[in-house]
């Protein structure tokens, strides 16, 4: 079995679009922002849209949702040996990565930590390996091969490097891979209910409040009913071949774009208690006669494709620690608020 890009060869662009609907019932709750809620909006033809699932949501379900497995801390089987950055607690468990950190490779939790030495080992290796990129154009094919190298998901979901010191601040990649969700001719479909409190269920005069958690608190809800819900996944190949990482670190590029793609179509599509969904057909509109690969096949190829990349790639499992402080529960940057996933503004 091998993975058959050839309709991909000159194409700039590749293009699908999946089928969706809720798994159970017709109702689905769409991702929320603040001071907004959910994102609705008329479509071109005057018809009522909504915006089920941003671009910056859809990047994190892309990485850590599909791709990492939380509870042995590693890739997922099929995509084990690939580059990332591990970071650890001072007290020597996992604290973070690269594929969970929404500014990936720039993130301070990486960049401030240290090796055994005391030395801020990430940031030092960028500093050194992109030392010839501080003035005149940034050279972006130096720049993809480090990160290959240290962090190869910022070569599909993008990273900016905001730091004077590297470049000027001037090393930035946008998404090669991004996705959205959207419903058409949606309507609402309002419902409520009650917080009970069974001990103190009324108002008790003695200075207890909804706002405290005590009293029943009726609210309302708005869910959505759509006719259709289509995922939208758009894969930027012109982007991936500009790299110039050579045939093999392309192949591995895209085939591990459409696991992402796969993945998530398979087993990634509850999105919120409120949204279960399910897919029922995945059309390749550019080029039309490309067909996503199953994932087990993917899965099989895979392995393949990372062994040899990794002969020139020379793919890095960075460890270091972050020794300021504990890392805090918290939104990542600009997180959609009612799906608590990672908007991520660092990419162009």
């Amino acid at each position: 079995m091998s993975l058959d890009f050839s309709a991909l060869e000159n194409a700039p662009r590749l293009l699908l679009e999946a089928q969706l609907q809720p798994l159970q019932g017709t109702r689905f709750q769409p991702t929320g922002f603040p001071e907004i809620g959910a994102a609705q909006y008329e479509g071109p033809h005057g018809e009522q849209m909504l915006l089920v699932e941003s671009a910056q949501s859809m990047a994190n379900h892309l990485e850590e949702e599909v791709c990492w497995d939380k509870t042995i801390d590693d890739w997922v089987a099929p995509l084990k040996g690939l580059s990332v950055i591990r970071v650890k607690a001072k007290n020597g468990e996992p604290l973070t990565n690269s594929i969970l950190e929404a500014h990936r490779i720039n993130s301070p939790y990486i960049l401030d930590a240290t090796d055994a030495n005391n030395k801020k080992v990430v940031f030092e290796t960028l500093q050194s390996e992109l030392a010839t990129l501080d003035k005149g154009i940034v050279d972006l094919k130096r720049f993809a091969s480090v990160l290959l190298k240290l962090d190869i998901n910022a070569l599909l979901h993008g990273v900016f490097l905001a730091q004077s010191k590297l470049a000027g601040g001037r090393l930035r990649l946008p998404r090669a891979l991004s996705a959205f969700i959207e419903a058409r001719n949606v309507r609402v479909a309002t419902s409520g209910g009650v917080k009970n409190d069974i001990v103190l269920p009324g108002k008790q005069g003695d200075g207890k409040s909804a706002k405290e958690g005590y009293g029943n608190v009726p609210f309302s809800r708005d869910e959505f009913v759509a006719p259709e819900i289509t995922a939208y996944f758009n894969l930027d190949l012109a982007q991936l071949r500009g790299y110039g990482l050579g045939g093999s670190a392309f192949q591995l590029l895209v085939a591990l774009a459409l696991y992402k793609v796969r993945a998530f179509l398979d087993t990634g599509l509850r999105l919120r208690t409120a949204c279960d969904l399910e897919c029922t057909g995945i059309d390749g509109k550019r080029p039309s006669s490309f067909k996503l690969p199953m994932l087990e096949e993917l899965a099989h190829e895979l392995p393949g494709l990372i062994a040899a990349t990794h002969a020139h790639a020379n793919f890095e499992q960075t460890i270091v620690t972050y020794t300021s402080t504990t890392k805090k529960s918290k939104k990542s940057e600009g997180s959609d608020e009612s799906s608590g996933t990672n908007q991520d503004d660092d990419e162009v």
